[in-house]
């Protein structure tokens, strides 16, 4: 199966998108947390007073230099969310987001992989319905040329699982439960625990389901460049005489 990487440009309304506009010179980065964006601002030219303010406004600066190259600041923000952004539509198209967002001269430019051409024009038209957009490039990319920056963040894997559902996962994981043969029981592992059996499993199951459904899409990505069935082959062996 062929895979695509998509570059488009966007314009919505965003503040990091309008504070580039004003400041044609200006680059910004957005890489997205689970609950705030860091932001790398650059610019080679000597920061204006109206843009130091604009700084200001989206969050805490975390680092902050100026010399030869330019002007350079890392902030932590929390102005644009995410439920706001496009990022969500891309994962309802079977898009994968690569981080960074940059935006320039206001545009908002993303780059995405996507798993067929159908997925890339289905995205397109949802964008299209409601912002102003441009398709940059698409290109297809072979199996040796899946970027590394498709690799899933730790966040992003562990997203919504509880304090109490990652405890008893990581108690399961320590015990062995998950080694073949297994080294412990769910019992066993419940009292070692303050809770009753059925809590534990049930903690343990939630965190399970959790960090596959998590998993889910960068599985595919792995698993959409191989032609091959692996299970398909052993089940052949299996029935060989």
């Amino acid at each position: 199966m062929s895979l695509y990487e998509a570059s488009i440009r966007v314009k919505h309304e965003c503040p990091y998108r309008e504070i580039s506009e004003r400041h044609p010179d200006l680059t910004i980065r957005e890489w997205p947390l689970s609950d705030c964006q860091v932001l790398e601002i650059t610019t080679e030219t000597t920061p204006t007073d109206e843009l130091l303010e604009d700084i200001e406004r989206i969050g805490t600066v975390l680092h902050e230099s100026e010399g030869d190259g330019g002007y350079h600041v890392v902030t932590q923000s929390c102005l644009c969310s995410l439920e706001q952004s496009v990022v969500d539509r891309f994962e309802r198209h079977n898009c994968l987001y690569q981080a960074p967002t940059i935006y320039q001269q206001g545009w908002e430019h993303y780059t995405v992989v996507a798993f067929d051409a159908d997925d890339v024009h289905a995205l397109l038209g949802n964008l299209r319905s409601d912002r102003e957009i441009e398709l940059l490039s698409k290109t297809s990319i072979s199996e040796a040329q899946v970027p590394h920056s498709m690799l899933a963040p730790a966040n992003q894997l562990f997203e919504d699982i509880t304090d109490r559902q990652l405890a008893a996962l990581q108690l399961a994981l320590e015990r062995g439960y998950y080694t073949q043969p297994r080294k412990t029981s769910l019992r066993d592992l419940a009292d070692l625990t303050a809770v009753a059996r059925s809590t534990y499993e049930e903690h343990l199951r939630k965190a399970e389901n959790k960090l596959l459904t998590n998993a889910g899409q960068y599985l595919r990505l792995v698993t959409a460049t191989s032609t091959d069935d692996p299970l398909e082959v052993e089940e052949t062996a299996r029935a060989a005489p």
